[in-house]
């Protein structure tokens, strides 16, 4: 992710500031940062804009706030709808370099989309067989694309556990990273995180 958080704002011509960790664990030096700096994009965990939204945080109108590490609840969801410009909810595991889908958080529904695959990737819905799961079934979260790793250092057994084969590849030696995460896709096709499959 640090690829994405230091090199994105650069190339675009932006500022880039990086929080200490004191100040990333305090919601006073926090705002005081986001303010002082002027910042119009943060990406941080839910629970680190849940713990500016409970210390009164009044928001930041100009704001793009990015939500990604962990499951964003609504009521967080709702929460930073009202204090920001932009809401997005971003996913995807390290090994699947920085993120695989994302969404913009215009309604608020009882479980937050994590949306659709971003650019260069592909997601599935699979059973334990890793067959295609009926749209709206609950099955195991499988990643595809050019963001897929490799594979884990020096660790080939786990390598062959979570690096799969993918069987919906156009081209010779695709492969499918599977997350651990439950999903299934809605009716519009967008994605929803529903846990752990463990």
């Amino acid at each position: 992710i640090a690829g994405l958080e230091l090199f994105l704002p650069l190339v675009t011509g932006s500022r880039l500031v990086i929080a200490s960790r004191d100040a990333a664990q305090d919601p006073v030096a926090l705002r005081a940062l986001m303010e002082s700096c002027g910042a119009t994009v943060m990406q941080a965990t839910p629970a680190t804009w849940r713990m500016l939204v409970e210390t009164g945080w009044p928001g930041k109108p100009d704001l793009k706030a990015l939500c990604g590490g962990e499951a964003m609840p609504a009521d967080l969801a709702q929460a930073l709808r009202a204090r920001c410009a932009e809401v997005w909810n971003v996913y995807g595991p390290t090994e699947t370099t920085i993120w695989s889908t994302a969404e913009r958080v215009d309604e608020v529904e009882p479980t937050v989309s994590i949306g659709r695959p971003i650019a260069n990737t592909r997601v599935f819905v699979l059973d334990p067989r890793r067959q295609l799961v009926p749209l709206g079934a609950a099955g195991e979260l499988y990643i595809g694309g050019a963001g897929v790793a490799r594979g884990y250092r020096g660790r080939p057994d786990l390598t062959a556990e979570r690096f799969v084969p993918d069987p919906f590849s156009l081209g010779p030696g695709g492969r499918l990273y599977r997350t651990g995460d439950l999903a299934r896709h809605r009716a519009d096709g967008r994605l929803e995180c529903l846990g752990r499959v463990d």
